[in-house]
């Protein structure tokens, strides 16, 4: 593959302690190891969860016998990747999901969607990252409600469009209020690629950028927090 590219874009959130994150995920913490002034260098230790910050999701968090984030092959981390934005009907929906519509109606304008290409799915909820509450959007019940894709739209990529994966700005690519992580699981089911948390997806343009995701080689872990690099024709 041969990338020609004018600009370069980060599409990962900054990782701090503050962050977004899903209930019950272990906590983000930085151990101050070394200091200038007693050791003559800084080092810090991290932990942080499998799924938190920008990440992308490996087949065993949701199959049995799935494989983990170190086995996927480099090559299947550079993809070409086309932006679908619902950022205006999710404004007055937090629980809207893509339909076929959308897509076809993404069709009629910009041209099929090429096999193999990762779809990204701009909500707005991007901006929303500095504000916990408003991210995950809980209601009395613990339920979230935010945007996602619908199960029927994900089976019409995968089947119909033989995509490669999908990403979203959201903190799942399923909506808030499914449980089943449907969309994961159809997704995951074929070796495909899952991000969530991006940003900056209302820089890219409809079709024609390149994504570089690099991966923490985990072995057997079940997703990793990930650089993602967008580069923009």
């Amino acid at each position: 593959m041969q990338i020609t590219y004018s600009r370069v874009i980060h599409l990962s959130h900054v990782i701090d302690e503050y962050i977004p994150q899903w209930p019950g995920d272990p906590p983000v913490k930085f151990t101050t190891v070394a200091e200038i002034p007693d050791d003559g260098y800084y080092l810090r230790g991290f932990s942080l969860g499998e799924h938190s910050a920008t990440h992308i999701n490996a087949p065993n968090s949701f199959l049995t016998y799935g494989a983990g984030i170190d086995q996927y092959p480099a090559e299947s981390l550079v993809l070409p990747t086309i932006v679908i934005d619902i950022s205006q009907v999710t404004a007055d929906n937090s629980d809207y999901t893509l339909t076929i519509a959308d897509i076809l109606a993404w069709e009629g304008e910009y041209g099929q969607i090429e096999s193999g290409s990762v779809v990204l799915l701009y909500t707005g909820w991007q901006h929303k990252w500095g504000d916990k509450q408003a991210f995950l959007n809980q209601d009395a019940g613990g339920m979230m409600h935010f945007p996602g894709f619908s199960s029927y739209a994900t089976e019409f990529l995968l089947n119909q469009r033989q995509i490669a994966g999908v990403g979203i700005d959201t903190h799942g690519v399923d909506p808030g209020i499914d449980s089943s992580f449907a969309t994961n699981r159809l997704v995951l089911a074929k070796s495909g690629i899952v991000l969530e948390n991006l940003t900056n997806l209302d820089q890219l343009p409809p079709k024609g950028t390149t994504l570089a995701i690099a991966v923490l080689r985990l072995r057997g872990g079940s997703g990793s927090p990930v650089g993602v690099l967008a580069f923009v024709p």
